[in-house]
Parts: structure tokens; sequence; C-alpha cells
């Protein structure tokens, strides 16, 4: 059973030019889908602001280009930001489990002694 499930998402692979999988790769898909929404509101757009054909592919080719790549930057930089952020979450509990309780916890060493305590 899970043999058919394995093939069947191989299977649903897309592959962008034979190279790009977009299924696999974070922010293929979204900039794909953003670029052309943007080129095409940019050729109809501006096809019914001056009725030149040519003009407007050659626009909407443009708008595909650099909406696709500014969606792209945009996103993998939040990827890339939240990775960080999460490597670091990871490496401070770490720290916690490795520290909690013992003569080096930090959160000891910082607390002001008390009667009690001695």
């Amino acid at each position: 059973m899970a043999d058919k499930a394995d093939e069947a998402s191989k299977e649903k692979s897309f592959k962008l030019l034979w190279i790009l999988d977009v299924q696999k790769t974070p922010c293929a898909r979204e900039s794909l889908l953003y670029g052309s929404v943007g080129s095409l509101v940019v050729g109809v757009g501006n096809f019914l602001a001056t009725s030149r054909v040519r003009r407007s592919c050659d626009l909407a080719v443009g708008g595909f280009i650099l909406t696709t790549l500014g969606v792209w930057v945009y996103c993998r930089y939040n990827h890339a930001k939240l990775r960080i952020q999460q490597r670091m979450v990871q490496d401070g509990i770490k720290k916690q489990v490795m520290y909690e309780g013992s003569t080096m916890d930090p959160s000891l060493r910082n607390r002001p002694k008390s009667d009690s305590d001695q």
C-alpha cells in the first residue's frame, strides 16, 4: 500500500524545463503562480490601455519574469530567515536540556541567593 503511494507521488512530480522540480523546491510553485498572474495583469492591462498586441505580449513576458524573480527572492529570503530562527531555537532547547538541573544552569546563576537556598 505504501509502495503505491510512493509511486503515485513520483508520478505527480512536475519538472520545469526538466531541471526544477516544482513540488520539491521551496517557493517554486508560489513564484510560478504569482508570475503567471502578474504577466496576465500586465499584458491584459496594457492591451486594454493601448490596443497594441505585440507590445502587450512583450510586457507580459517581462512581467512574468520580474514577478517570478521578485516573489522567488522574497520567499527564499523568508525561508532562509525562518530556518535560521528554527536552528537558534533548536540550539537553545538543546542547551536548556543539557544544563537543566546542573550547577552550570544559567537560570540558577542569575538568580540572587536567598536564605532558603543555604
